[in-house]
């Protein structure tokens, strides 16, 4: 009679796995997601067995029989700006290790965001839920937390759910200390008009408040502040205006490293120095921001993705939080878009046409 050989992978079962490894179902799901409130020697011990045995998780399989969609889903306001492109690979990062599958949900207006986190609440069930940069209304709050798929926010502290997030007036705070530092007065602003997005983001005011803060601790006031839609373009025309206006500054803080790339095009079209006549500070550190040689305000946008992979991976596999609410550092990061303030007054270039 032959003996028993090895099971074929493709009918091992979670089960069988923690058989052969002598703990409970829980603790290989814990392991499989990357969760905490296991040994090392326990780890060690399932591992092996999902070695010996050949095992395969199918998050398909467990999914239908839980009920659930086999996916984390991220939901991300522009996906296609550079910040969210480096916040999902982050996210993709630290999902790589337990296998689970991501579900990318682009949302371009506030009524869209509404549809998508309905969805979610609705029939799709996923196994757990990402929200980078969006706040919902109370009644979705309040629902995503009576949910039963965990949830992560980045970029938004939102009470009661676990979050990850960053200090924007202590980032703007940060830029115009360091304009301040270099002798520079004359300091304006260029945002995103965030009142008429729809979608309540606050980053850009608190930026801007942490600027004005510095500045008043100084006896100085802003020397200007222009907004408008999120776009390098957008921020070359308000730096255009700007630079060819009365009261010309000699530093400009901008809400993003892509913001500040389109300051740095208006000062080539003027013709004027940068950092020799003109200093201009970024905020996010994205890839761009290296090769144009800007300085600005790094904040962890990489690290966030693959923390927020890792704790909703752990609240999945049932571990609760050790903290609900997490802050994020940030960094001044010094290029050669700053130098020192002139010492003559500048001079107002020509008006540029066409």
């Amino acid at each position: 009679m032959q003996g028993m050989g090895k099971q074929s992978p493709a009918n091992v079962t979670i089960n069988d796995v923690a058989s052969h490894a002598g703990v409970g179902k829980g603790t290989v799901s814990r392991v499989l997601n990357g969760g905490g409130n296991v040994s090392a020697a326990t780890r060690s011990r399932v591992e092996a067995a999902i070695a010996d045995l050949g095992y395969a998780p199918s998050y398909a399989a467990q999914s239908l029989a839980r009920g659930r969609l086999a996916t984390v889903v991220v939901v991300v306001p522009f996906v296609t700006h550079p910040s969210a492109v480096t916040r999902v690979q982050g996210i993709i990062e630290g999902l790589r290790p337990s296998g689970t599958p991501v579900s990318i949900l682009d949302v371009e207006t506030p009524e869209h965001a509404r549809g998508q986190f309905l969805m979610l609440l609705g029939s799709l069930r996923p196994e757990g839920v990402i929200v980078v940069s969006l706040t919902p209304d109370g009644d979705v709050r309040r629902r995503l937390l009576e949910a039963d798929f965990p949830v992560v926010w980045i970029d938004a502290k939102v009470q009661g759910h676990v979050s990850l997030f960053i200090d924007n007036a202590e980032g703007g705070r940060l830029a115009a200390d360091h304009l301040l530092s270099l002798g520079h007065e004359a300091i304006a602003f260029i945002g995103d008009d965030e009142a008429h997005s729809g979608f309540g983001f606050t980053s850009a005011a608190e930026r801007l408040r942490g600027v004005t803060s510095a500045l008043a601790e100084r006896g100085l006031e802003l020397r200007n502040c222009l907004t408008g839609p999120h776009s390098k373009d957008v921020a070359r025309e308000l730096a255009v205006q700007l630079l060819t206006g009365r009261d010309r500054p000699t530093g400009i803080v901008t809400t993003s490293d892509t913001q500040a790339v389109g300051v740095l095009a208006a000062a080539r079209e003027l013709g004027i120095d940068v950092p020799g006549e003109l200093s201009v500070v970024g905020f996010d550190d994205v890839e761009i921001a290296e090769s144009a040689g800007l300085t600005t305000i790094r904040q962890p946008i990489a690290e966030s993705g693959r923390r927020a992979a890792q704790l909703i991976t752990s609240l999945a596999g049932g571990d609760k939080p050790s903290r609900r609410h997490v802050a994020l550092p940030l960094q001044l990061v010094v290029r050669r878009s700053t130098g020192a303030a002139p010492t003559a007054p500048v001079q107002q270039p020509a008006t540029t046409t066409g």
